[in-house]
């Protein structure tokens, strides 16, 4: 009889103790996986925030001198972006995403880095609990999010050749590089420019300019601390480079106009190099600069405009 009475007891004992295992399991599970953002039918999860948070701080180690609660703000604020160009990109009528294309990005992101090839990248990112299949289909996200901005925009953008060979003409044996950092930012309808500028300049102070292009900036760029990386003054802009020629290293100018926001740009160095003019290469490349600059003011024009047509429930 005491036999029998302890197999009841103990299965008892195992049936509360499973029963509880199960519910602190899914207790916790619950606490780990929290829906923070809604953007139509899409989710973000604190578990997707804290992943994003990694991924940024992998490709801008910067980042680590924030306070974690602002990393993490900016990490939402980055699958907020991310999540609004998925509802276009869904849409789209898609062209297939080369192994090479993916291949010549991660490339860039990890020079950027410091690092020499993908295998020492693989290890480097392991260490933020990341992977490359994560990266590459962000990588994949934004190539789609470009084709779309091409298809629709392709047709609008206008290059004066005629123009640019003149300029190229004109160029001086030597001329100056620059490293630069940008913030783009735009201002809500209740907000003034200088308002948000002063915030700005407040963090760049506090934060440095890099950390506070993650914050501010709503360029792509704002992933890898606002670095554009070198740039001739052949291929710049002339409203912009009238701006920086005039700055020393570590200088930023004021905030420039541009169609889809404003602009900041740091000179973080400058390098006078010879350059040898050939005007047909010369041409070439400052028509891809300048397709490029327009089809990335379309870019923010028309995520702003999907963006006012969303809706965004943080909880």
């Amino acid at each position: 009889m005491k036999l029998k009475l302890h197999k009841i007891i103990s299965i008892k004992t195992f049936i509360l103790i499973f029963l509880f295992i199960t519910f602190f399991y899914n207790h916790l599970s619950a606490i780990e996986s929290k829906i923070i953002v809604k953007i139509n039918d899409k989710i973000i999860t604190n578990t997707d925030i804290k992943t994003e948070a990694s991924y940024l701080k992998a490709l801008n180690p910067r980042l680590t001198k924030l306070e974690e609660e602002k990393i993490l703000i900016i990490a939402k604020n980055s699958l907020i972006r991310e999540k609004i160009k998925e509802t276009e990109i869904t849409k789209l009528k898609k062209d297939i995403i080369t192994k090479d294309y993916l291949d010549k990005i991660i490339e860039k992101i990890y020079k950027n880095i410091g690092l020499k090839n993908k295998n020492e990248f693989k290890q480097y990112i392991n260490n933020f609990n990341i992977d490359l299949m994560m990266i590459e289909n962000k990588l994949i996200s934004e190539a789609l999010w470009n084709q779309l901005i091409y298809q629709k925009f392709s047709t609008k953008i206008k290059i004066d050749e005629d123009k640019i060979k003149e300029q190229i003409k004109s160029y001086k044996q030597y001329s100056n590089s620059y490293l630069l950092y940008e913030i783009l930012f735009n201002v809500n309808e209740n907000e003034k420019v200088e308002d948000l500028y002063n915030k700005i300049k407040k963090s760049i102070i506090k934060n440095g300019f890099e950390n506070t292009a993650s914050i501010f900036s709503i360029s792509e760029t704002s992933k890898t601390g606002g670095k554009l990386g070198w740039i001739n003054e052949s291929s710049i802009n002339n409203k912009i480079l009238q701006q920086i020629s005039i700055l020393k290293k570590g200088e930023n100018t004021k905030p420039i106009l541009i169609p889809g926001g404003f602009l900041i740009l740091k000179v973080e160095d400058i390098r006078s190099i010879e350059k040898k003019i050939d005007i047909e290469s010369e041409l070439l490349q400052r028509i891809k600069v300048s397709q490029n600059e327009q089809l990335n003011q379309y870019s923010n024009i028309y995520f702003n405009k999907i963006k006012k047509e969303i809706i965004i429930d943080e909880k």
